[in-house]
């Protein structure tokens, strides 16, 4: 006798996922391209199969019940598999390409997809990016709801559903044009204004942190949101002050010195670390993925860095 779960269909399956992930059924059946009514009698025939309910719909935003939780975990794993067969069959169909999700904090995406996407192009011809720029939260949240199939990131970062891969480290530098010297320690910085990130960007907590910047600092005329680096160093030529540049954001400029802390001796820096779900279909193109990263920048660990925390 076969089990009522063995007629869960692939397609049910992913109208729960979208449905998880969305937490609005209008949302969801856009997503799928069906029509509300669809979704919920597919929802609805899935959970009858079941014998227990799948979401709570009196709550907006809906959320799962206690038993859809732990069913939309196993949902997710069995997605993966039959996505590993969709893979095979065009394999050995010899019309295999190969879709990468891949979600990237903006202060990385600066510079580093044009850095690799040569390379990329050479070794996987057969793979197709696509990337979304999202700030640290956004991007763990997706990654934990299996949106991405890679997310790159400033670390550390820990998570029982994930793989943590280190890429490479990079010195935080300073563009400050008013500076006398090549290396400031960021007791100098106290009578100047920083430009910062938008809240959400790692890069701004870093700096708030290492220079040891004030509330009262932080709150004036300037509220710009998002991640641009352009605009930040734009408004330091405009209005003077500085404002922190990762070492691999390309930029040619004398302007851009070291910080260093004389009571510490370090340079501050941050790791930048691949995420990777344990249960991943296309595996080993985003493992190869991830080894061009590395290859491209240096991946020595330095001395007299002091790694920063994103939160």
């Amino acid at each position: 006798m076969i089990d009522n779960y063995y007629n869960i269909t692939p397609q049910q399956i992913n109208y729960i996922l979208e449905l998880n992930n969305e937490r609005n059924f209008q949302r969801a059946s856009e997503k799928c391209f069906v029509t509300q009514p669809t979704l919920s009698m597919q929802i609805k025939k899935v959970e009858d199969l079941l014998g227990f309910v799948i979401f709570e719909r009196s709550r907006i935003p809906l959320e799962p019940t206690r038993e859809g939780e732990q069913l939309i975990e196993i949902l997710k794993d069995v997605q993966v598999e039959y996505s590993r067969i969709s893979t095979l069959v065009q394999k050995l169909n010899g019309n295999h390409t190969e879709l990468i999700r891949m979600a990237i904090i903006p202060t990385v995406s600066a510079y580093l997809i044009s850095d690799i996407f040569e390379t990329v192009q050479q070794q996987m011809p057969f793979l197709q990016l696509s990337i979304h720029e999202l700030k640290s939260e956004e991007l763990l949240e997706a990654m934990e709801d299996n949106q991405y199939d890679i997310g790159i990131m400033a670390g550390p970062q820990t998570s029982r559903r994930m793989r943590t891969i280190p890429l490479f480290q990079e010195e935080i530098k300073i563009y400050y044009p008013n500076a006398a010297h090549p290396v400031i320690a960021p007791e100098e910085l106290e009578e100047e204004q920083p430009w910062l990130l938008s809240k959400g960007n790692c890069l701004r907590t870093q700096m708030v942190n290492f220079c040891k910047l004030e509330k009262d600092e932080l709150e004036n005329k300037w509220n710009y949101s998002g991640g641009n680096m352009d605009i930040l160093i734009k408004m330091v030529d405009l209005n003077g002050g500085y404002t922190l540049v990762p070492e691999y954001y390309q930029l040619n400029t004398p302007y851009l010195k070291r910080i260093y802390d004389p009571v510490t001796k370090e340079y501050p820096a941050r790791q930048i670390i691949g995420i990777v779900p344990t249960k991943l279909s296309k595996k080993e193109s985003v493992d190869a993925l991830l080894r061009i990263i590395q290859g491209h920048y240096n991946t020595q660990r330095k001395d007299h860095f002091r790694v920063l925390d994103w939160k």
